[in-house]
């Protein structure tokens, strides 16, 4: 991977994007083990740097548990990983598209900043297990939720919020807007925006108020879990959530994950940035399919493969 980025936005750019929470299930990684002995060097190592095997929940579920954060952002994080690392097996060095950026949504950045040789794998999911920890303990006393907002756009979703003491937490799409809060104040945004035309809203199955103030406790944790990790400069731009602009020095990375927390994703900004830039073609990299849905909404000339079962590593592996 180059560093450098062609300003010349005529010139096709590709981005590799990073799935975030929700979209864990039992059985991820499960065929990249069995079929990749580099997938399965790099799960092991992940079992290895936690202590614990993740990856038999992963395999083998309950999926209840799976769910639980501080699982399913390490397992996330490992699987994103593995598919990257299985295609980078299957391709060689020569043939594997080389990314001009690189993002993920919410946890999905710490992937990203994984495969921009920000964080070396054990460092990776650790922090990436530490955040989960801290973001479940924070919520449990808080008694927070999440909702998506489908039909209404960001104005009148932040006029929602603003009527109800609601926030919100991601803006995935110029019509999906997630909000979060305390319960009572997330069910008066909720009926609020019905009344105000919203085509769906969707509880989300988390643990509390994610990516909004509420989670402000869980900085402190996290800034102590930062300081004891090795970052590295990224080796491509990384587009943070927070506000959408490409970072690459390790001190504005780890400002950005602390940020993060509680401040709102801001991934319909980020799609358009790179589309902007020149980006062209979207590979993500990890379980489900959720990003490339939205990156379609956003930008529906741009060029999504998804890479998220064992089969798929051919079209990244070109």
């Amino acid at each position: 991977m180059s560093g450098m980025v062609n300003s010349d936005v005529s010139i096709p750019k590709l981005a590799y994007v990073f799935p975030g929470q929700g979209t864990q299930h039992v059985g991820m990684g499960k065929d990249l083990y069995n079929e990749s002995p580099i997938a399965r060097k790099l799960l092991d190592e992940v079992d290895e740097a936690l202590n614990r095997p993740l990856t038999k929940l992963m395999f083998e579920g309950p999926q209840e548990e799976l769910n639980l954060t501080i699982n399913a952002q390490p397992a996330i994080l490992a699987t994103s990983l593995a598919f990257l690392r299985a295609s980078q097996e299957i391709a060689g060095p020569e043939n594997l598209p080389t990314p001009d950026f690189a993002a993920g949504h919410s946890v999905g950045e710490y992937s990203a900043l994984a495969a921009a040789g920000v964080l070396g794998i054990p460092d990776a999911v650790r922090l990436v297990q530490e955040r989960g920890r801290l973001m479940h303990e924070t919520a449990q006393k808080q008694q927070g939720g999440m909702a998506a907002v489908l039909g209404l756009d960001e104005l009148t979703v932040e006029e929602i919020c603003r009527e109800t003491g609601a926030y919100i937490s991601n803006i995935n799409a110029s019509d999906q807007v997630v909000i979060a809060g305390e319960k009572i104040a997330l069910a008066r945004a909720m009926d609020l925006a019905s009344v105000r035309g919203a085509k769906r809203l969707i509880s989300l199955q988390v643990s509390g108020a994610f990516h909004t103030d509420l989670m402000r406790p869980a900085v402190a944790g996290m800034e102590q879990a930062v300081a004891l990790a090795n970052f590295s400069d990224a080796n491509v731009p990384i587009i943070a959530n927070c506000d959408a602009s490409p970072i690459t020095l390790q001190e504005d990375i780890k400002n950005e994950l602390l940020e993060q927390l509680c401040g709102c994703v801001q991934w319909r900004r980020s799609v358009s940035y790179l589309w902007d830039a020149g980006v062209t073609q979207f590979y993500e990299i990890g379980p489900g399919k959720v990003l490339s849905g939205l990156i379609r909404r956003t930008c529906p000339d741009a060029q999504v493969t998804g890479v998220n079962d064992a089969k798929s590593l051919l079209s990244l592996a070109g």
